[in-house]
């Protein structure tokens, strides 16, 4: 058994390389969120990309109002709340988890808002329109995927042709540096791509913390050109935050957003 180190969300964590089974991960992974997922890891939503991140700052969605939008990985619906209310047409929203996907529609009913939530794993065909979305974008869940080449194609097949595809996650570099005694230290092998669990409190998740260039060419593979990559943290943000991960978010980027669009 492979014990090793890695750092999830701001703190650094213990973890256990295990076999990439997609049917075990997908399971793992469901009854984290349908369990705990949101009180252990929290829920990150727009406007925010990320711990240091803001659409209102990078403006990469632009207006709209008349369009169809996707979000994978929905959580607790508060990203599409946000696009409802800057009066998206059609909200369309997709989750692995039945709880995450509940708690969107309760979300977004007592918001007088309404959209078409789908549970499924996002590498799944789940009966999505082709061609059909002017946007689809998804707030830290997109690193959650078992297939990143898979999943990117199915979203190019959601889009109409010169759609967005607009996504966040933590960032590789960040996954691998933790903050000790107002010093950065390399925990992890930045090129170490393998699955792995961890246990927090008593519940489990199961990632793999991809590089960037991974990201970036399985983009280029689905037929995506990127228009806009973001690393650099908001200082008013920053300046809003006295703690060790804003420190470090000082020195490195946490978080990564990228627009591409489908050629």
């Amino acid at each position: 058994m492979d014990k090793r180190t890695n750092v999830i969300g701001g703190g650094e964590v213990g973890a256990i390389t295990v076999d990439m089974d997609q049917h075990d991960i997908h399971k793992t992974n469901s009854l984290f969120w349908d369990t705990t997922g949101n009180d252990v890891l929290g829920a990150t939503s727009l406007p925010l990309y990320g711990a240091f991140v803001s659409e209102e700052k990078c403006q990469l969605f632009g207006d709209v109002s008349g369009k169809k939008l996707l979000e994978i990985g929905c959580g607790s619906g508060h990203s599409l709340q946000y696009q409802g209310e800057r009066h998206a047409a059609e909200l369309w929203g997709m989750d692995l988890s039945e709880n995450q996907i509940e708690k969107t529609r309760q979300h977004l009913t007592a918001c007088g808002l309404s959209a078409n939530l789908i549970c499924s794993p996002m590498e799944d065909e789940c009966g999505i329109p082709d061609n059909y979305f002017d946007f689809v974008y998804s707030v830290y869940a997109i690193g959650w995927t078992t297939d990143l080449d898979g999943t990117f194609g199915r979203i190019a097949s959601y889009l109409k042709k010169d759609g967005v595809f607009i996504f966040s996650w933590s960032h590789p570099i960040h996954k691998c540096v933790a903050a000790e005694d107002n010093r950065l230290v390399f925990k992890k092998n930045y090129f170490d791509e393998s699955w792995y669990s961890v246990s927090l409190g008593e519940s489990t998740l199961a990632l793999s913390d991809r590089k960037l260039s991974t990201y970036v060419n399985a983009l280029y593979k689905a037929g995506f050109v990127i228009e806009q990559l973001i690393e650099e943290s908001d200082d008013d943000i920053m300046q809003l935050k006295d703690s060790d991960f804003a420190k470090k978010a000082k020195m490195l980027p946490v978080t990564f957003v990228i627009k591409a669009r489908k050629l």
